[in-house]
């Protein structure tokens, strides 16, 4: 093999690939019952099946890995990454509502939905790479859980990665406004990022997701807002002056003086003392003296940055449970 032959060949994992990823799961499979679960695995793949078609999405070219009541897909290159995002997630919202409306609450259908678009690898068992990993961990992940579980009449709820939202949503290439969707953190095993929540019919900035939910509920098109102080300040009391005032004299006390040549009386140096004592004080209160509300506020705000990295890599076998 020639050098330029070498440097033309790809490495050992193969051909790099960034592919188009869903995972979809249904609640409440583990605690139904043998009727149950038979329904929902029956439901889902004509659920997904008519939303694909919908969408003009060709589900026979997906990669697919069904597990009952869960599955992920892998779509080949070049799929439509907007009519998966809007027109599949609203025809599959349609298809839950319509298969939900006349069903008691507790044999109502609700799924959770995650869509990514990154790198994965074919391998024995399935995909590998980054990309799998995450789109599992924020499908698994405790915000996506909680609301539905805050929403109970929401069929579905759906989660865009960083990638998906900010450069389909965020830039409108889809008729959904950022708004829409609120940023969540994820923390699954060892997996830590963002994802961006919509529950359709909901305001999912109203939903309670508990320490989930810590971004404030703001999406990514608007900023969370002031930092506001963890109490009420305490006022300053007044401030002493440094020093010692030196008095200005003592008063006549046989009255006015006269001093020659003047028409009109003098004012005792008594008033002239406590309007020195007053001057120094206020000087003192002014320049900020230790104890005022402004050094605590400063205080508060700086401590209230936040970090939050992003990471994540390593294989995954796909098996969901609720």
């Amino acid at each position: 093999m020639t050098d330029e032959e070498d440097w033309m060949s790809v490495g050992a994992m193969g051909v790099f690939n960034r592919r188009l990823l869903l995972a979809v799961d249904a609640r409440g499979y583990g605690s139904a019952d043998t009727a149950r679960q038979r329904d929902i695995q029956t439901v889902l793949p004509r659920l997904l099946a008519d939303a694909a078609e919908a969408a003009g999405l060709d589900r026979e070219t997906w990669v697919r890995q069904p597990g009952g009541d869960s599955e992920f897909a892998v779509l080949p290159a070049g799929s439509d990454e907007q009519a998966l995002v809007e027109p599949f997630m609203r025809r599959l919202d349609a298809g839950l509502r319509a298969h939900n409306r006349d069903r008691v609450p507790g044999a109502r259908l609700a799924l959770r939905v995650a869509v990514h678009f990154g790198p994965a690898s074919e391998a024995p068992s399935g995909f590998v790479g980054p990309g799998p990993v995450e789109v599992s961990r924020i499908l698994e992940g405790d915000p996506l859980r909680r609301a539905l579980a805050a929403a109970p009449e929401a069929a579905l709820v759906v989660a865009l990665t960083a990638p998906v939202f900010t450069e389909l949503v965020a830039q409108g290439y889809t008729n959904f406004r950022p708004e829409e969707f609120r940023e969540v953190l994820v923390e699954k095993k060892e997996y830590r990022g963002r994802a961006w929540l919509w529950v359709p019919g909901h305001d999912v900035h109203r939903l309670d997701l508990g320490d989930h939910g810590r971004d404030g509920g703001h999406s990514a098109a608007e900023p969370a807002g002031p930092v506001e102080p963890a109490g009420p300040v305490e006022p300053a009391g007044p401030a002493d002056p440094t020093g010692p005032v030196e008095p200005a004299g003592p008063a006549d006390p046989t009255g006015p003086v006269e001093p020659a040549g003047s028409t009109g009386p003098v004012e005792p140096a008594g008033n002239a003392r406590a309007a020195a004592v007053a001057g120094p004080a206020k000087t003192a209160e002014a320049a900020g003296a230790p104890g005022t509300a402004e050094g605590p506020v400063i205080n508060k705000i700086v401590n209230n940055h936040i970090h939050a990295p992003l990471h994540t890599d390593g294989n995954i076998v796909f098996g969901f449970s609720d």
